[in-house]
């Protein structure tokens, strides 16, 4: 059995997986700034955790899979500088943070569910772990590590001398590409916030007493805090965006460490941007910020037709979106049901042939396109059809494409077709043989509508499912 390979960000390179008390695997999965909907891009990081996470049960671990959902803290930049995300968000929808929170988390995990990720062992939110973040902080204050400034407590980064082990940049290079406004309270350019006092004369929606005054705590606080509780002796992998390295995940594991004297997370994965525009990322700040429910299921096509769509991309490569590439998921996602369903009920052996193969393309990484033509090669086989249905379940267990409920609900409309579809495609027969073709194409797009599709071929023609 080839052995997972990871690409690790902390070295930079290939290594062979092996979690520190097996067969559990701590899995720390940075999760969603609830004060808007998630985008695309957003979403292109949870289908790559899902893909890995089920990876690893592919593999015979056991998952302990946690996902905060930050509801407090995550200003506008990565300064520290500006009004709390939450508080934005409130103030836009005349609503309260709390109610903000609650609803994106709501449309968030709908979001999940749409691409069929497995949800995590413990969603947990940053305001319900206030107590312990402040008990982290007291940690470092009596370790010399933060300071405090008129506006909060910061974490010295000079103190520690491995600061930039996870983004491999000279401190100058990261200084300058950190997005940290000039404080001249701060000692460091890179130093950061873990606990900010509430603005004089200012109620703020949400803040706590703590030992330094009212306040709340900073956004890289949260996630070392809640890995450090929930995850005790499995901190093997964490992943999250690109964009995190630099900053966020650099600023946890200076904090976990000077707190805890011990190495953070072992496995540190990030995925690439998804692009649009000309090769700029997608972001909720910009005016490219696509949800799955406006970009996906609005057009028609299945909400798995994007995962479909991330899967045929390394994760560790940039993605471009566009409205082509995801049609074409769709149809290519369609396809796979239809011929599924041709391969009948009978559930055979999973080929040991195959299935070799298709370890080896997700234990190099997680390579995800080479899984998906292993997958194609299985259906162009000489393997029986209840052979090949086996292997095919067996693959969609990492794949997550509903293989089996697809091809099963494409049956399903095919032999149970509505009277009422079945008289619009009479009549459009009628209108070809009548060479009323504006007619005919008027009944297909009415037969679209109802959730079927007419494929014409010299031999006549058949209504094909849309579902």
């Amino acid at each position: 059995m080839p052995k997972l390979r990871l690409h690790n960000t902390l070295s930079q390179r290939l290594e062979v997986f092996e979690p520190q008390r097996p067969p559990v695997v701590g899995f720390y999965t940075c999760g969603p700034t609830v004060y808007n909907y998630a985008h695309l891009g957003n979403l292109r990081a949870y289908v790559f955790a899902d893909f890995l996470k089920r990876t690893l049960l592919y593999n015979g671990y056991e998952v302990k899979h946690i996902m905060n959902i930050t509801d407090v803290g995550h200003l506008t930049d990565d300064a520290d500088a500006g009004e709390d995300k939450m508080e934005v968000g409130a103030e836009r929808e005349g609503k309260s943070a709390w109610e903000i929170a609650d609803f994106y988390i709501k449309t968030f995990k709908g979001d999940l569910r749409a691409l069929n990720i497995i949800p995590p062992t413990k969603y947990c939110r940053a305001t319900e772990y206030i107590k312990e973040q402040i008990e982290l902080a007291q940690i470092l204050e009596e370790k010399g590590y933060l300071y405090r400034i008129s506006d909060g407590l910061y974490f010295d980064t000079s103190l520690v001398s491995h600061y930039n082990k996870l983004s491999h940049l000279p401190l100058e290079k990261l200084k300058e590409g950190a997005r940290i406004e000039k404080n001249p309270e701060k000692r460091h350019p890179t130093d950061f916030a873990v606990w900010k006092f509430s603005p004089l004369g200012q109620k703020r929606q949400m803040e706590w007493d703590s030992p330094w005054g009212k306040g709340f705590p900073g956004w890289h606080l949260e996630c070392a805090t809640m890995s450090l509780k929930l995850l005790a002796g499995h901190l093997d992998i964490h992943t999250g965006g690109v964009d995190h390295i630099n900053v966020h995940h650099t600023n946890e594991i200076a904090q976990a460490e000077a707190a805890t004297g011990q190495t953070f997370f072992h496995y540190w994965l990030h995925n690439a941007f998804l692009n649009i525009a000309g090769g700029k990322k997608m972001a909720k700040s910009g005016a490219n910020f696509l949800t799955l429910q406006a970009a996906v299921i609005d057009k028609g096509w299945l909400p798995l037709a994007y995962r479909y769509a991330c899967l045929e991309v390394h994760y560790r490569k940039p993605m471009e979106y566009s409205q082509a590439g995801l049609a074409a998921a769709d149809k290519a996602l369609r396809w796979l049901y239809r011929e599924i369903a041709t391969l009948g009920q009978v559930v055979g052996q999973v080929s040991p042939l195959f299935k070799e193969k298709f370890l080896e393309a997700i234990n190099d990484d997680l390579n995800s396109p080479r899984a998906l033509a292993v997958l194609f090669k299985v259906l162009n086989s000489q393997l029986s059809n209840k052979d090949k249905l086996a292997t095919i379940k067996d693959f969609d267990e990492v794949l997550g494409l509903d293989l089996s409920g697809g091809s099963q609900h494409y049956l399903e409309m095919l032999t149970n077709i509505p009277p009422e579809v079945q008289a619009l495609f009479n009549k459009r027969q009628t209108a070809r043989e009548n060479h009323n073709f504006q007619l005919a194409d008027e009944l297909r797009r009415q037969l679209a509508s109802a959730g079927y599709g007419v494929e014409d071929e010299p031999g006549g023609s058949r209504l094909v499912p849309l579902f």
